[in-house]
């Protein structure tokens, strides 16, 4: 008699439609955003009104016995309207509009059958949570709950079959969200069913009360966690994907940012930090300050070294844009050096193509990858302090020919 798994399947479905409704506000017009906040705002007053404490509260404060029980027909008979709505939009066409209207004329007929049943039927005897099963007999009450599970199940069977026939025709994240939506609709289904099992066991002179009062809110619980889930996989699904690459491209810069240490804190190169940043911001930031040491090095860059270590990586390799990813790392690691011992007076000249380098992201983290792991510039950094020109070794360049390199 607490409610709470009703007022736990109200709140999850209260914040799917918190989480749609900044967009709903940028969309106004937008009749598909629309009919799917109606979906999951409906859907949560469901389970609001379903709640024994919200009945009882519903029953005392009108005075009436049962006026909980039409209402909550309502809102379930608006909630398949709405997801019938949203079908249609879903499926698009040139009667859209038409059709939804249609829809929505014939949801309203079944919203005053609801209303008209109520008052011609009798239900003295207030009842929280087997209000179905123990009218199941009473003229009038009877067909006005039949009327709102026909309504319902006709809603949530199309939204099912619609749902997962969709999700065959696309991929990604929009058919997970598809295939997860079609099962939360499925457990809709189940919801109803059971709710007419349980009359059908009243009719046959059985009793079916647990199932009402156990069986279908857990499966209308469970329908609406699903459903909500549903909506939300392709909203946050690319989301949370962006900012895996993006912090996977920042964990893949480390080496480039700390080779790159002592220029940035010497010349004050390295912007602040970000704190409780997201990883797209950790990397802006990061690629600032690698680009801003890079832009500082150009003066310093050696391209006879450039040319030598191109040479040797790709008679290695045999892979032109490795072979140039391995050279520019060799020549950053050199460039740290020289510029470590040139004080404050910096070298003329220069290469003038490392700041268009370090304007590619994706040079930069197979520059990166060629610090962390290529033995020619490994051989490099091992000779980079020596006063005579820097060697490269023809066994590092073995071992950058090897399969693991």
């Amino acid at each position: 008699m607490t409610g709470l798994p009703h007022y736990v399947s109200a709140g999850v479905l209260a914040l799917g439609l918190v989480v749609k409704a900044p967009d709903l506000l940028r969309h106004r017009r937008d009749p598909y955003l629309r009919a799917l906040c109606a979906v999951l705002g409906l859907a949560g007053l469901c389970f609001l009104l379903g709640a024994p404490p919200t009945v009882g509260a519903v029953n005392d404060l009108s005075g009436v016995p049962n006026l909980a029980a039409p209402l909550t027909y309502v809102a379930i008979t608006a909630y398949s309207a709405a997801s019938h709505v949203l079908i249609v939009h879903w499926r698009g066409g040139r009667r859209v509009c038409r059709t939804a209207r249609r829809w929505s004329v014939a949801y309203a007929v079944v919203v005053l059958g609801i209303a008209v049943m109520f008052v011609l039927g009798e239900a003295p005897v207030e009842r929280r949570t087997d209000f179905d099963t123990y009218y199941a007999t009473t003229p009038y009450i009877r067909e006005m709950i039949l009327l709102c599970l026909a309504g319902y199940l006709a809603a949530t069977g199309v939204s099912t079959v619609s749902a997962l026939c969709w999700a065959r025709h696309v991929d990604g994240w929009l058919r997970a969200g598809l295939i997860t939506l079609g099962l939360g609709t499925l457990c809709g289904v189940a919801y109803g069913v059971i709710k007419l099992a349980a009359m059908t066991a009243r009719w046959c002179g059985r009793d079916g009360t647990a199932l009402v009062t156990d069986v279908a809110p857990a499966a209308a619980g469970l329908g609406a966690l699903t459903t909500v889930v549903g909506v939300l996989i392709p909203l946050a699904g690319p989301r949370l994907s962006e900012c895996r690459r993006a912090w996977r491209t920042y964990v893949r810069l480390a080496p480039l940012e700390r080779e790159l240490d002592d220029v940035l804190t010497r010349r004050r190169l390295r912007l602040p930090r970000p704190r409780w940043a997201s990883p797209a911001t950790l990397l802006v930031w990061r690629r600032t300050s690698i680009h801003n040491a890079l832009t500082h090095l150009d003066a310093y860059v050696d391209p006879d070294l450039y040319d030598e270590t191109l040479r040797a990586a790709l008679t290695a390799t045999g892979d032109p844009r490795r072979a140039a990813d391995t050279a520019w790392a060799a020549a950053i690691v050199a460039a740290v050096r020289r510029e470590a011992a040139a004080g404050e007076a910096p070298p003329p000249g220069g290469c003038d193509r490392l700041p268009e380098r370090a304007a590619d992201p994706r040079a930069l983290v197979r520059i990166a990858d060629a610090l962390a792991g290529s033995p020619l510039v490994r051989d490099v950094r091992a000779h980079a302090e020596r006063t005579a020109p820097v060697a490269v070794g023809a066994d590092a360049a073995a071992v950058e020919r090897s399969p693991g390199a």
